[in-house]
């Protein structure tokens, strides 16, 4: 390997982050993981998230803050913050992440979701690190979209080759009982024996303490309502709301937690109705939201693969309300968790009624948690992640 000595081993993850926080959250987990498990492992991400400042980060891992990019309803991406053609702000970002990976010289390299990047981008710093004989991973979460729509998008933009050219490893964070990420995509022979399983990656709840929920209003037990990012959480908050105003004989109170990127009218409105509510609380953003779900009696939630991990990983009864658009990532894994009795899904066929919404909430607090069923390392992501790291980077010898 390229790093010796006293400075440690290096691994690079890349995290294109254009809408939301599921990637960044991933990846930041992956990383913590790391460096809990090797005092020689030092980690740093490259993310476009323009929030990524208001999270913590652990000794020997940082980031770097590439500009940000948002796709618009018809497909196209726009700069997230600069008043610059969308082409320079990609080419920044192209520049940006090889350079850094040039400086920093990984001996692993980790791309999170997209093969070869937004639009491309790390197509030429995966070329550079193979020639260094860098190991480069194809991280994918459990679910991806649709087999249909998947194989649509990838064909488009040409990543089933980079998985056979590029790719020395695929970690999927989830379980092949669970779902194949890849189903229906044809590939060449020999990616599927590059295909690692880990496990779902399991969340904690140990950092630094949050203000009390009894400050927001709200004494134990409560519901934890979570959008993740919120951009896309409207009707799920609209839903809650609308039961709480329609069946004032909902026992336990909820914490609702809009999420950053919803936007800013919407949280107002939100914020007004829930008001006159004695039994809900509502704010913007935490980023230890692992405090608020670890001390919840349930949630109430899009179902995201990070907000599932932590359902897991704190044993919560949960209602999980999937969208559907623009992919159906979310519906695949609430399907396939109802089906193992981990979760309830309900969905919005036949619209939003709040009684259907409030029926829930009503049976949430008696819902078995998932711990109540046995699934074999359903949890055994970061282990596996660190088994996987450790074949590829042996333990250093002490300096003499």
């Amino acid at each position: 390997m390229s790093i010796v000595g006293n400075t440690g081993y290096r691994v690079l993850i890349y995290s294109h982050d254009t809408f939301g926080l599921g990637h960044l959250r991933r990846c930041r987990t992956i990383a913590h993981a790391l460096v809990s498990r090797r005092d020689d492992v030092s980690v740093l991400i490259l993310s476009g998230s323009p929030i990524i400042g208001s999270f913590e980060f652990r000794s020997r891992v940082d980031f770097v803050r590439i500009p940000g990019v948002i796709k618009l309803s018809n497909g196209e991406y726009t700069s997230l913050n600069l008043n610059i053609d969308v082409d320079q702000i990609l080419a920044m970002r192209e520049s940006i992440i090889q350079h850094t990976a040039d400086v920093f010289n990984p001996d692993i390299f980790i791309v999170d979701k997209e093969p070869l990047g937004l639009r491309g981008e790390v197509e030429s710093t995966l070329k550079m690190l193979r020639h260094r004989r860098t190991r480069l991973v194809m991280g994918l979460r459990d679910v991806m979209d649709d087999p249909v729509n998947l194989r649509e998008e990838w064909d488009r933009k040409q990543c089933v080759p980079a998985l056979a050219d590029l790719y020395d490893e695929i970690w999927v964070y989830g379980l092949q009982e669970i779902c194949n990420p890849l189903e229906g995509i044809d590939l060449p022979e020999g990616v599927e024996d590059k295909m690692a399983y880990t496990g779902y990656l399991p969340r904690t709840a140990t950092r630094r303490p949050t203000p009390e929920h009894g400050a927001l209003g709200l004494e134990e037990p409560y519901y934890l309502v979570t959008t993740g990012g919120g951009g896309d959480g409207i009707n799920l908050v609209d839903w809650v709301i609308s039961a709480y105003e329609t069946d004032p004989t909902i026992a336990v109170p909820s914490l609702v937690v809009l999420g950053p990127f919803m936007p800013p009218a919407e949280q107002k409105a939100f914020m007004e109705r829930a008001e006159k509510i004695d039994k809900l609380s509502v704010i913007t953003f935490d980023a230890n939201v692992e405090m608020l779900m670890d001390r919840s009696a349930g949630v109430i939630a899009m179902g995201g693969y990070n907000t599932f991990c932590e359902i897991l990983s704190f044993d919560k009864p949960a209602v999980i309300v999937p969208r559907t658009v623009p992919r159906l990532e979310q519906y695949v894994r609430a399907s396939a968790a109802e089906k193992l009795g981990l979760v309830k899904m309900l969905t919005e066929r036949g619209g939003r009624d709040p009684r259907k919404m409030a029926d829930a909430l009503h049976g949430l607090i008696n819902q078995p948690k998932p711990s109540h069923v046995t699934v074999p390392n359903l949890m055994g992501g970061l282990d596996r992640v660190g088994d996987l790291v450790d074949r590829w980077l042996p333990p250093q010898m002490a300096a003499e």
